[in-house]
């Protein structure tokens, strides 16, 4: 059998010859393709968009803080609060050769930030070292981050977040150099952080104020007190592995029971970024259990339909097969009917279902104009093709054997 021009007319008269069958038949594949591409897409976007929400913290990270006994031990009694020192966090820099950066940072809560006439309360202000920038990056939109030089001289300067920012200064204002002060302490701004994540470690980064930590302990007194021990770990290690000896060594340093489970509070942001990727790749899954069991069902539909259209052929068939049409020559015309039916109504409903999520990514945007990335891949477009063309052999196969069993003398006596 060629694949010529006739042969198409052919295959398409023969399709169109009942239109309203052939569309609902089609209709099937085109909504089975559709439906995977929008479920594929808008899971594509939905992680997209949570992780732009999760972006700059280090998925390697964990953080520490401290917590008040439950059980008494050597002397002290149950319910006693403690705090992380500086000298802990050099402790564990030094014994817990698994990490790699490990910063302390400290919080006063509920601050208002004045910069002329205009006041923004309740901010968080943080105490942070350079280091931490590793932990949680900070996009800067105007001037800098936290460096050694401002930690060792105690400088009074600070990064604004974004939310701060825009309540004290203009649109499109450069704040650096210009002054804000906090609880009547004078600070210079060198920088303003554009992080949108909504982690919240102590406080919103974009709530915040972010300034030394030998200032903030100085300022507010707080001596060596740390809030939040954070850290990242080395290549190849992983937070479960520190987690223990940091504990450890803190309730050997501070005189804590070490059965004590409630003492030394943790949270491991590795497992919880694993626990959001595992959650996505399930989520897949079920996308594509969900499209291709829609997708059976059309194709299903296809053959049955296909049967019907034998048999309303049989004369034409029998005609066929008495001029001299092989068996093999039946059977490609029965597939490429299919193939030409599932193809383009396949195509048809991967064109649409690309074409609604570019609508939903170009109006779905970050703050910052960025996408977030609503559609799917090529590999993913090409192999949704390659189903259809499987699908469209599967669904030939019962109709054309079918086709095949039926013999000239017999097919020419029935109308």
């Amino acid at each position: 059998m060629r694949f010529d021009r006739d042969t198409l007319t052919e295959i398409l008269d023969t399709l169109t010859r009942n239109r309203s069958r052939s569309f609902l038949t089609a209709f099937g594949v085109f909504w089975g393709i559709f439906m995977l591409v929008l479920l594929s897409g808008g899971g594509n976007g939905l992680k997209q968009m949570l992780f732009m929400q999760l972006d700059g913290f280090a998925t390697n990270s964990g953080f520490v803080f401290s917590n008040s006994t439950s059980i008494p031990y050597k002397g002290f009694r149950k319910g006693r609060y403690w705090n992380i020192e500086r000298k802990d966090v050099e402790a564990i820099r030094q014994n817990v050769k698994e990490i790699d950066v490990i910063a302390g940072t400290t919080t006063e809560w509920s601050r208002t930030i004045v910069y002329n006439d205009n006041k923004y309360n309740d901010c968080t202000l943080k105490g942070l070292e350079p280091d931490y920038n590793f932990i949680e990056h900070q996009p800067m939109k105007y001037g800098r981050f936290i460096n050694e030089v401002d930690l060792k001289e105690s400088r009074k300067v600070a990064v604004l977040g974004k939310i701060v920012y825009e309540a004290l200064f203009k649109k499109g204002e450069d704040p650096c150099g210009k002054y804000i002060s906090i609880d009547g302490i004078h600070y210079c701004v060198i920088g303003v952080s554009v992080s949108e994540s909504i982690i919240s470690i102590n406080g919103n980064t974009s709530e915040s104020v972010m300034i030394p930590f030998s200032t903030l302990v100085k300022a507010y007194n707080k001596g060596d007190e740390v809030h939040v021990l954070a850290y990242t770990m080395k290549e190849g290690h992983k937070v479960s592995e520190a987690e223990e000896k940091i504990s450890s060594m803190l309730k050997s340093i501070h005189l804590i029971h070490p059965d004590d489970k409630q003492a030394v509070a943790s949270l491991n942001a590795e497992a919880e970024f694993s626990m959001i990727d595992n959650l996505f790749i399930g989520l897949n899954i079920l996308v594509w259990i969900i499209g291709l069991g829609t997708l059976l069902a059309g194709a299903i539909g296809v053959s049955n339909i296909m049967i019907v259209t034998i048999k309303e052929r049989t004369s034409e068939i029998g005609i066929r097969r008495a001029i001299g049409a092989h068996s093999s020559d039946i059977l490609l015309q029965i597939i490429s009917e299919c193939l030409i039916l599932t193809i383009f109504a396949g195509l048809c409903g991967l064109s649409f279902g690309v074409g609604v999520l570019n609508i939903i990514d170009t109006f779905v945007t970050t703050d910052a104009g960025r996408h977030y990335g609503f559609g799917i891949m090529l590999s993913t477009g090409i192999g949704i093709t390659v189903i259809l063309a499987l699908l469209g052999i599967f669904s030939a196969l019962a109709p054309a054997l079918r086709a095949m069993a039926i013999k000239p003398i017999e097919a020419m006596r029935e109308e």
